[in-house]
């Protein structure tokens, strides 16, 4: 697919997602919505993508939704085309989240500048989150009369508390990286510089050491698990996948790679050998 406001590429089962507008500060549009989706769409279908890391082009990671459209920015005018939820025209930016959240392969963020509303909430349902000293964060909804979007008030409090979720939510402040390092928003802050090789590292050594079909299920029962009424919940979902992995390729050759002192080579596939026991989640309740 050709893409007009993002790049994707794939070198060495690494995916990359460069969300670019840089005139722009990468500002959300439409158009970058649904070539989002798309991007992550092409990295689950490819076998040999392994890890997903997502930045942006020039200066900034994303200024959040192009406000070029004046006062009328978040209303919806007649004739556009919108999905609907409970008759409700959906949020572009939580159709992104979710479709982020759905992903099979883990999806490290490289921040590398300002990141404000959209462009932080798209950030939440990536596994990890790395950022840049140059990065800032803002949850600027209420500064703008609106409400925080993109699933953000299910994924922001699981990540880092009520407390600093509605500290950064009710003030809207834009904030520097050591302060989203200190509320557990992103794992680690980097020189400029070090940003993506950081990425890149961690990416690698997600493709070198680990089973993609088990990554993946990781992944599933990880972020299923936070919604989970008892720890009994996930001891069903974790005994049926160690049942329907316990025996299959990639359980049979970790093992015998570790025994023979050498570099593994699971031979089982994302797109085929998914068990039945994968969660399959976030469930979509309002598909027909």
């Amino acid at each position: 697919m050709a893409f007009t406001e993002i790049e994707y590429g794939v070198i060495d089962r690494i995916a990359t997602v460069t969300l670019k507008r840089p005139e722009r500060l990468n500002a959300f549009t439409f158009t970058m919505r649904g070539e989002l989706i798309e991007a992550f769409d092409l990295a689950d279908a490819d076998d040999e993508v392994r890890a997903v890391v997502v930045t942006g082009a020039g200066r900034a990671f994303c200024a959040g939704a192009d406000l070029g459209g004046g006062g009328g920015t978040f209303g919806h005018r007649a004739g556009d085309e919108w999905e609907t939820v409970d008759g409700a025209p959906r949020d572009g930016g939580g159709t992104v989240a979710l479709r982020i959240a759905r992903s099979l392969k883990p999806v490290i963020g490289a921040i590398n500048g300002p990141a404000v509303g959209v462009g932080v909430t798209m950030t939440l349902p990536m596994d990890v989150r790395l950022a840049s000293e140059t990065a800032r964060f803002g949850f600027v909804f209420a500064r703008r009369g609106i409400v925080t979007e993109a699933a953000s008030s299910w994924f922001l409090p699981r990540i880092v508390g009520i407390a600093q979720a509605m500290e950064w939510a009710a003030t809207g402040r834009v904030f520097p990286a050591s302060e989203a390092l200190e509320g557990r928003l992103v794992s680690r802050v980097h020189p400029p510089d070090e940003l993506l090789p950081a990425a890149y590292a961690l990416a690698r050594e997600i493709a070198d050491n680990t089973s993609g079909v088990s990554v993946a299920a990781i992944r599933r029962l990880m972020w299923s698990g936070l919604s989970a009424s008892s720890p009994w919940e996930a001891h069903a979902a974790d005994s049926r996948l160690m049942a329907e992995l316990g025996g299959a390729a990639d359980s049979v050759e970790g093992v015998t790679a570790f025994l023979e002192k050498r570099q593994a080579g699971f031979p089982m596939k994302v797109s085929q050998d998914l068990p039945p026991g994968v969660p399959s989640w976030p469930d979509d309740p309002y598909r027909v």
